[in-house]
């Protein structure tokens, strides 16, 4: 399956809370979420509120991939290697989620969502530790810096983000030079680091099935 490509904001009514998906725009009263709370569709309001435990696992699932903007496949394909790794698959998986560049950009508040971050990256506007990187799922390492490029310090949207980062703040584990445009890694985020409405050992059971 491709790219989603129809309204956002009906991926955060699925998943009832905001996603965020269209940034700072989802702050707004108008939002989808807050004005409708029943699942998008006809039938929206007359679905039955149980749920099976596969259906609880699948929504937590597509919550979290929603949430990173990832694919099916991509996100399985992190889950696999977090599997493989030293650990509690859950941890590793939010971790290896976290330690993406698209959501670093997002995190240093550079882009206003992951979406507009991973169109910032595959142009070419972010260096990492002063080589251009244009992979969105790069993995950063502690210590790694990231950079805009000389050229695009002054994009309108890089600069109208940074504006909520006294609103927002920052992750422990990031350090901003708003001037510069400029983010270090401090250290590579733990499971307890990381501010996610998401329980993940239900993607564990999920994917074990």
């Amino acid at each position: 399956m491709g790219r989603y490509l129809g309204p956002v904001c009906r991926l955060c009514r699925r998943e009832g809370l905001q996603l965020f998906l269209k940034g700072n725009r989802c702050l707004s009263p108008k939002c989808a979420v807050v004005k409708r709370k029943s699942p998008p569709g006809v039938r929206g309001k007359k679905r039955m509120a149980k749920i099976s435990d596969y259906g609880t696992e699948l929504r937590e699932k597509q919550k979290v991939k929603r949430m990173y903007g990832l694919g099916e496949k991509q996100f399985f394909n992190t889950f696999v290697k977090a599997e493989n790794k030293v650990g509690k698959t859950g941890d590793n998986l939010i971790v290896a989620l976290e330690k993406r560049l698209d959501n670093i950009v997002f995190k240093s508040h550079f882009a206003a969502s992951r979406f507009q971050s991973r169109q910032l990256i595959n142009h070419g506007h972010f260096r990492v530790n002063g080589q251009k990187v244009n992979i969105p799922s790069y993995a950063i390492k502690a210590g790694d810096v990231i950079e805009a490029r000389p050229k695009s310090k002054n994009l309108s949207i890089i600069r109208e983000s940074l504006k909520n980062i006294s609103r927002k703040g920052l992750p422990s584990w990031i350090e901003v030079d708003e001037n510069e445009v400029k983010s270090k890694i401090l250290a590579v985020p733990v499971r307890e680091d990381i501010q996610l409405p998401a329980n993940e050992q239900l993607i564990v059971e999920f994917y074990s099935k």
